[in-house]
C-alpha cells in the first residue's frame, strides 16, 4: 500500500540520538535549547522570535492560550475545516469556539465571513494555515488589532511557508508549529510556540514545566535543580532531548524534503490539470512549505477512494468539519456553507519525500484510469 504519507527519517537521526543516550539524559535540556536556537535561526525576522519546544503541536497551542489568560466567557474563532485539536485546545480552556466559514480554492479561512464572527467576547483568531498555503494575513491582523483581539497561528502545516515575503512564525502574535511524524519535518513528536512577547515567552516558559519557576534554566545545562518555586497553572508539556535531536537533523534537511513534495504535488497538478471530474486548489508553490496535498472531486470521492485502496494506494480526507462532531454541534452559529460543500469533494492524496517516481506514476495513472482520461 502506497500511504497518504509518511515521515522521511533515517539513519542521520538514529546517529543523532546517540550521544542523547549516552549522556543519560532523555529529558528536557542542553539540546532542546540548541533545537530552541535552531528554529529561531530558521524563521528568522526583526525583532527574533522568542521560541520555546513542547511535546506537540496541540500542547503548543494549548499553553498559548493558557499564557493568554483564555478561558469562561470568551470567544475564540477557528475554522471548521481543520483537524479536531484545534478546537480541543478552545474548549480545553473553558472557552467557546466560534467557526468561521473558509475560501473555497485555498480551504483557509474566509476574512469576509472572519468579520461577521466578531463579538465584544472575541479574544483570539486562530487562522489555519492549511496545506502550508498561508492565509490572509495582513487582512486578519488588521482586522484583529482594530478589534483589539490576539492571533494565534496554527501553523502545524506550515513550517517553511511564506507570507508576503517573510517565513510564517517571523510576524504575527503568536504562532504554534508541529513536529509530529507526519509534518513538514519531524521532532517524532513535538511542537513550538513563538513569539515576540516577553511576557507571553516567560509564561509559557513555565507552564510548560508545572509552572516551576527557574528550573528550565538549570535543564538546558543539564544540571537538576532541587531548589524551586511554583508561580502559577503549569503542565508536563516539555519537549525531550532526543526528540530535539531529531528534529536538528530534520531542519537542516528541509530544502531538500521540502523540493521533492512539491515537485511530485506539480507532477500532480500537470496530470490532473485536464481531468474534468478533478478541481485542483489554488497553491503558489515558491513560498510553501508543503505538507499534503488535496484535490477536490465533482462527483464519486467516495468510489475513487474505494478504486484507489483496491489499486494498492492511500488516500483520505483532511477534514471531517469539527462541526460535524457530537461534542461541537452545540457551538455552531451561523451556517458553513462552503466548508460543507467542500467537504463532500475534498481528497487526499499521497505525497511524501521519499516517494519514488514508480509510486508517483500509480497514483495518476489509477486516477487518470478512474475518470477514463
Amino acid at each position: 500500500m502506497i500511504p497518504v504519507s509518511k515521515p522521511s527519517i533515517g539513519a542521520e537521526e538514529l546517529k543523532a540520538i546517540e550521544p542523547v543516550f549516552k549522556s543519560g539524559w532523555l529529558g528536557m535540556g542542553s539540546v532542546v535549547k540548541e533545537f530552541e536556537d535552531a528554529v529561531a535561526a530558521f524563521v528568522g525576522g526583526e525583532p527574533q522570535s522568542y521560541v520555546i519546544a513542547v511535546n506537540t503541536g496541540t500542547t503548543a497551542m494549548h499553553i498559548a492560550l493558557s499564557a493568554l489568560g483564555v478561558g469562561a466567557g470568551d470567544e475564540v474563532i477557528i475554522p471548521s475545516l481543520t483537524f479536531v485539536a484545534t478546537a480541543q485546545i478552545v474548549t480545553a480552556t473553558g472557552a467557546t469556539p466560534v467557526f468561521c466559514d473558509i475560501e473555497e480554492d485555498t480551504l483557509n479561512i474566509d476574512v469576509n465571513y472572519l468579520k461577521k464572527c466578531i463579538t465584544k467576547k472575541t479574544k483570539v483568531i486562530i487562522p489555519v494555515h492549511y496545506r502550508g498555503f498561508p492565509c490572509s494575513m495582513s487582512a486578519i491582523l488588521n482586522i484583529a488589532r482594530n478589534n483589539n483581539i490576539i492571533v494565534v497561528e496554527d501553523a502545524a502545516h506550515a513550517f517553511g511557508s511564506f507570507y508576503q515575503g517573510k517565513k510564517i512564525g517571523s510576524f504575527g502574535d503568536i504562532t504554534c508549529f508541529s513536529f509530529d511524524p507526519i509534518k513538514t519535518i519531524t521532532c517524532g513528536e513535538g511542537g513550538v510556540v513563538i513569539t515576540r512577547d516577553k511576557k507571553i515567552y516567560e509564561s509559557v516558559v513555565r507552564k510548560r514545566i508545572l509552572g516551576i519557576d527557574k528550573d528550565t534554566w538549570s535543564r538546558y545545562k543539564n544540571e537538576r535543580s532541587w531548589s524551586y518555586d511554583v508561580i502559577e497553572q503549569g503542565y508536563r508539556y516539555h519537549m525531550s532531548n532526543i526528540n530535539a535531536a531529531i528534529g536538528l537533523v530534520q531542519i537542516k534537511k528541509f530544502e531538500q524534503l521540502n523540493k521533492r513534495k512539491i515537485n511530485i504535488a506539480k507532477r500532480y497538478d500537470k496530470e490532473f490539470a485536464h481531468i474534468e471530474g478533478l478541481s485542483l486548489l489554488r497553491t503558489e508553490y515558491e513560498d510553501i512549505g508543503l505538507f499534503t496535498y488535496i484535490v477536490k472531486v465533482k462527483n464519486r470521492r467516495d468510489e475513487l477512494m474505494v478504486h484507489l485502496k483496491e489499486k494498492g494506494i492511500g488516500s483520505g480526507i483532511h477534514y471531517i468539519p469539527v462541526h460535524h462532531f457530537t461534542y461541537y454541534k452545540n457551538f455552531m452559529r451561523n451556517p458553513l456553507l462552503k466548508t460543507d460543500k467542500v467537504y463532500e469533494q475534498i481528497l487526499t492524496l499521497p505525497l511524501y519525500s521519499d516517494m519514488t517516481d514508480q509510486e508517483t506514476c500509480l497514483v495518476v495513472k489509477e486516477i487518470q484510469s478512474f475518470f477514463d482520461f
